[in-house]
């Protein structure tokens, strides 16, 4: 989970290549994002599909060059590696 503001001025640019990143996430079968805002912030969930896939994602040449292009266009808040999964508020 990351959240970021995008640069000012550069929000447009950060959506599109934020969606670009969630295309080839999806393209090369490495998980799955979804993308929330709230008061000028995002959050961005991925969901690996595997631990296999999060290290091949981290050394792919195209999500690399995407990676590099938005370190330009936004500033992270914060970035939660791993999140532990909890059973549900009135779950068993």
């Amino acid at each position: 989970m990351a959240i970021w503001d995008p640069v000012p001025g550069m929000e447009a640019a950060a959506i599109s290549t934020i969606h670009e990143i969630s295309s080839i996430v999806a393209r090369k079968n490495y998980g799955r994002d979804l993308l929330y805002r709230s008061s000028g912030s995002y959050v961005l969930l991925r969901y690996w599909n595997s631990e296999a896939a999060r290290l091949a994602a981290y050394e792919d040449p195209e999500m690399l060059r995407c990676w590099a292009r938005l370190g330009n266009e936004i500033q992270i808040v914060k970035v939660f590696e791993k999140l532990e999964t909890l059973p549900s508020a009135g779950g068993k």
